[in-house]
Parts: C-alpha cells; sequence; structure tokens
C-alpha cells in the first residue's frame, strides 16, 4: 500500500478536469497543456492503481473511482483555501462559496447574479455545484442551496418555496403536443414524475412509452428547449425560461411537489457580511 499523498498538481488537474469533463478544458483553466494534464492524470491514476476516466473519442466519463473521489479532492482545496484565507486576512469576509444543484446554479442563481452584484459590488462568490451526494461536499461551502424532501429537520433549511410541476416543451411544439406520441424527458430520481402527472389527470403511462431520463434537469430542460420533446419541470427552474417563451406549458395541469430548495445558512456564529447579504437576498427573492 502506498503511503503519503499523490502531488498536489495531479489533484488539481483531475479536480479540474472532472468538473469540465475535458482535458483540454482542465488545461485552458490551470494554463497547462492538454499533454501535461493528461499525464497528472496518468500519473495519479497509476499512484492509487484505479482508473478515474472512462477515454472516449470526444469526451471523458469518470468512473465510479472517480466519482467517488472528487468530492474528497474538492473538499480537500475548499479547506485549503479557507484555511488560507483565514491566515492571511485577505478576504475580510467578502468572499463567500455556496453550493447548488447544477439546475438551480443555471437556471436561477446565474441570471441573476449581475442584479446581486450590482447591489454588493464587493461581494466575491465561488459558486459550485455538488456531484453526487451533497451532504458529502456540503462542509466545504459556507452557503448551501439544496434540493429535497423535509430539510427542514434534518439541516436546518429553510424552504424557499412550494414547487409545483408541469410539463414543458419549446413553442415549436406546443400546438401540436401530445405526451402519447411526443419524446418524454425528466431528471431521474424525482417523485414529481411523468407517472406521477399522469395519474393527477387519471391517465396511465403505456408499457411501452419510455421515458428519457438526464441525471439533472439541466439536460431535459435544455432537450427541450431545443425541441427534443416535452419535459417535467418546475416553477423555480422553469420560470426565466417561460418568461423568455424559451418554453411553453402546453397543459394546464399541476401537481404538487415533495421535493422543494432549501437555503441553509451557517450557524450564526460563523456567519460574515457576505453570507449574511446572500441569504437576504435569497430570501427577497423567494419572498420567504
Amino acid at each position: 500500500m502506498k503511503q503519503g499523498l499523490p502531488p498536489l498538481n495531479w489533484l488539481r488537474a483531475f479536480e479540474a478536469s472532472a468538473r469540465s469533463l475535458s482535458f483540454t478544458g482542465a488545461a485552458a483553466e490551470l494554463n497547462m497543456t492538454q499533454s501535461a494534464v493528461s499525464q497528472h492524470i496518468k500519473n495519479l491514476e497509476q499512484f492509487l492503481g484505479r482508473a478515474l476516466f472512462v477515454r472516449r473519442s470526444r469526451s471523458l466519463q469518470l468512473t465510479e473511482a472517480g466519482f467517488n473521489y472528487l468530492p474528497t479532492v474538492q473538499e480537500a482545496f475548499a479547506t485549503l483555501s479557507a484555511g488560507t484565507r483565514a491566515l492571511i486576512g485577505g478576504d475580510r469576509g467578502r468572499i463567500l462559496t455556496v453550493q447548488s444543484n447544477m439546475a438551480f446554479s443555471a437556471f436561477w442563481l446565474a441570471p441573476r447574479l449581475g442584479e446581486l452584484l450590482a447591489r454588493h459590488p464587493w461581494l466575491t462568490l465561488n459558486v459550485v455545484t455538488a456531484i453526487g451526494d451533497p451532504a458529502r461536499t456540503a462542509p466545504a461551502a459556507e452557503v448551501e442551496v439544496r434540493f429535497g424532501r423535509g430539510l427542514d429537520d434534518v439541516v436546518g433549511g429553510r424552504r424557499l418555496a412550494r414547487e409545483r410541476a408541469y410539463p414543458v416543451c419549446s413553442p415549436a411544439l406546443a400546438e401540436a403536443a401530445d405526451w402519447r406520441r411526443a419524446n418524454l424527458l425528466d431528471c431521474a430520481g424525482i417523485l414529481a414524475n411523468w407517472e406521477a402527472w399522469l395519474a393527477a389527470r387519471g391517465e396511465r403511462l403505456p408499457a411501452d412509452k419510455m421515458v428519457q431520463l438526464g441525471s439533472t434537469y439541466v439536460i431535459s430542460l435544455n432537450a427541450a428547449t431545443a425541441g427534443a420533446g416535452l419535459a417535467m419541470a418546475h416553477d423555480t427552474l422553469a420560470a426565466g425560461l417561460l418568461a423568455e417563451s424559451r418554453l411553453t406549458k402546453p397543459f394546464d395541469t399541476e401537481i404538487e411537489m415533495a421535493e422543494a430548495y432549501y437555503l441553509i445558512p451557517p450557524a450564526a456564529h460563523e456567519a460574515t457580511p457576505a453570507s449574511r447579504v446572500f441569504c437576504e437576498w435569497m430570501a427577497e427573492g423567494f419572498e420567504v
């Protein structure tokens, strides 16, 4: 069994490659050559005795070992960063790490960041998206927005909204929208799915009708925007896309979701100016 830790530059190359699923993207971020990043990954895999990526002709995919190792590496870097900032005292509570899932970050948070930063130009945000179990990486963030059920009692989260779920599609498909004939798209692991929506209408999904699943709403909603079919959505993610007429609701039926977004602030004694203004802004955005 090997002793010690792998070199930091190997771990940096792995973390950046895993986030972008691209050696080229990691190389650009780290100001290195693609071949250097690839070699660092090979060295790390040899050190660990496990493959971290499945290398395809035009894409990368994390292996199970890589998927499980990534949160540990990200948490270690976040701890180093926080410890360094505390030692040199340079941020004075102005830098904030926020963890949320990919869909919330892309569809709700990112379009509103300009408003937040215009109001608080001194604020510096580091928005990270959880891969896998968000509870594992949450300690590395000061504020978290987590999607789930019953998190009020579990982690002291504050529900941001009660979500309603419904199908959406591109405007081009709206007039002829027919769930029996269209491709059905959804995010995996959600209770407010196609079966639940159809049950609310007194209908059932035929045994031979398949639903195309993605691990995040980013996949299904972007596919729907591109005209690939009908996708299940909910208010927080779909509101902006509907307002911009990138998506439309072809049916009136809505169902209440068991899942919701919860804001999880730091403990009172760990709050900073950055965490306080961010949580206040989030509460305003959801009127809670």
